[in-house]
């Protein structure tokens, strides 16, 4: 069998696009505590775009068509406040605690799937919240135990949880664009139009940028296109529950990347909040056991 065609590739694309984005996490929260969370999120959007819109141009591609389009501009916009409110709660949470928290993000689009394409909601799925939420629940009591859970915090975990919505979002949206486009095409649009949707806000959200921060905006834009090509190959040729696993190996990237960049320690109960919160997406993404046969 061919390298190109072996069945764990899409996984191991999956897994490296994780961790592409994970880095590109450490480097946004560091530009975005030193030029805030909008500029710092609206100029890498722009620098992936420059990065990555030549490459596809240069292929000569047909322009997509008014279904893709729509797809495109869908993802953008949903994008564009997805990390805008995820590199904000950056800038209030430790790293590592603010990706455990956005693991409930699986388990808001089973009932997201409910609302907008009729399906069943099983008795695991059940289940699944019930653990997600406990989970929830510790990381965010664990704050409450120590002192910590203030004003900032506060926000900060409000903000995720908005950013973890509209992710759920982005999960049925992107399976569907994977489809449709390539990678190239996925990643120039994602950039291009999310960036353009967050730029109407300058007026009241823009700070001038310092010098300082375009080291981590141009690792930040390059690691965001070499993460969203990744991922979208790896949609592209397999299905969805056997990739969102993969995501769970970003709270590793950033537990290590949160006490490299940021000296930040992972608590107890942020594990044990974390262990919760992934035991409950597997348990809603697990393929469901087929029904015995009755001996005749």
């Amino acid at each position: 069998m061919p390298p190109r065609h072996h069945p764990l590739l899409p996984f191991v694309a999956a897994l490296a696009g994780v961790s592409f984005l994970s880095l590109m996490d450490a480097f946004m929260k560091e530009a975005a505590l030193l030029i805030g969370a909008y500029t710092a999120t609206v100029l890498r959007a722009f620098i992936g775009a420059a990065l990555i819109a030549p490459v596809w141009l240069s292929r000569g591609p047909a322009m997509p068509s008014r279904a893709v389009w729509k797809l495109h501009l869908t993802r953008g916009v949903v994008s564009a406040f997805m990390a805008l409110t995820f590199f904000f709660s950056l800038t209030l949470l430790p790293l590592a605690e603010a990706i455990a928290l956005s693991f409930i993000a699986p388990l808001i689009a089973l009932y997201l799937a409910r609302v907008l394409l009729g399906e069943v909601i099983s008795r695991a799925a059940i289940g699944a919240s019930v653990l997600g939420f406990a989970g929830t629940l510790v990381i965010v009591g664990g704050r409450i135990g120590q002192g910590k859970f203030d004003e900032g915090a506060a926000l900060g975990v409000a903000s995720l949880f908005v950013s973890a919505l509209l992710y759920a979002y982005n999960f049925i949206v992107i399976r569907r664009q994977a489809q449709v486009a390539g990678p190239l095409e996925i990643a120039t649009f994602h950039s291009g139009i999310g960036g353009l949707v967050l730029l109407t806000l300058a007026p009241l959200l823009w700070e001038t940028p310092s010098g300082d921060a375009l080291v981590p905006l141009l690792a930040a834009g390059a690691l965001t296109v070499a993460g969203s090509l990744a991922i979208a190959w790896a949609y592209a040729r397999a299905e969805a529950n056997v990739l969102v696993p993969t995501e769970y190996s970003g709270f590793v990237w950033a537990s290590l990347f949160g006490w490299l960049f940021f000296h930040e320690a992972v608590t107890v109960p942020t594990l044990a909040g974390t262990a919760l919160i992934i035991g409950g997406c597997w348990l809603a993404t697990r393929p469901a056991r087929p029904a015995p046969v009755a001996a005749s």
